[in-house]
């Protein structure tokens, strides 16, 4: 009656079985329980201590070991503790997946590229590189990074400094990017600057673990993109490299 409603609840068919032979048989010896459950005696001993040790079977102390189920509220329990595992396992894996995608596609060969819109996508593109087994490598143009997208800035910084996550970042030459640099997270923040006559790049790139990606930014166009690909990555980080080597260090 119960053992479909149990067995999606987490239980296994055992182990549904037995519960809801305790539940509609009360305080009975193990023995009888697996008899009635149709499971071999060894097996059922096995099952019960399962349950016991779940919160879903009380043992009652005695000459002969009795059993009970506990009160059906406890699956509810069982449930919630199944959640709250999920949503560790899902954040574990946010964190991983970034590096089992890229050795996937460092393996496959293939490139990956990945599309975001909107604040949350400029979120989870920023996300991604909290996950960098090396330091990030940034060009960013601050203004617009102060105008548009302050708060995720903010949480965004916060969050490399909680991890250690260290970058290198080249910026346009302004009063405002000498302003802000200059106390900006030095301790995981390495920033110079270059000299050069061009309007505001409105966007971000970053280079990290054989990716790069691209955040538009703009009051109504945000649009953030993830490439990644070992050849294009090399060559932007040659590059970065060689421009950073003739920026002024601040």
């Amino acid at each position: 009656m119960y053992e479909d409603l149990l067995i999606k609840a987490g239980l296994t068919t055992d182990q549904s079985k037995i519960y809801e032979v305790l539940l509609k048989s009360g305080v009975s010896p193990a023995s009888k329980v697996a008899v009635k459950a149709g499971i071999k005696r060894g097996l059922g001993y096995k099952v019960i201590e399962q349950l016991v040790s779940m919160g879903l079977v009380e043992k009652i102390d005695k000459k002969v070991a009795l059993f009970a189920a506990a009160h059906p509220s406890k699956i509810k329990d069982l449930i919630q503790k199944r959640e709250d595992e999920l949503r560790l396992i899902n954040s574990s894996l946010s964190g991983a997946l970034g590096e089992m995608i890229s050795d996937y596609n460092l393996t496959s060969g293939k490139p990956n590229v990945q599309f975001f819109e909107g604040l949350e996508g400029v979120k989870k593109v920023l996300e991604d590189s909290l996950y960098s087994r090396e330091e990030i490598l940034s060009y960013a143009d601050i203004t617009s990074v102060i105008k548009y997208i302050p708060k995720i800035n903010d949480w965004y910084a916060e969050q490399r400094e909680k991890r250690q996550v260290k970058k290198r970042g080249i910026l346009l030459d302004t009063k405002e990017a000498r302003n802000i640099l200059a106390s900006y997270h030095r301790t995981i923040t390495d920033s110079r600057i270059i000299k050069l006559d061009a309007l505001p790049f409105e966007s971000i790139m970053q280079i990290y673990d054989g990716k790069i990606s691209y955040i538009s930014l703009s009051e109504d166009h945000m649009i953030g993109t993830i490439i990644e690909d070992r050849a294009v990555y090399e060559m932007h980080k040659a590059l970065f490299n060689f421009t950073w080597n003739k920026a002024e260090n601040i």
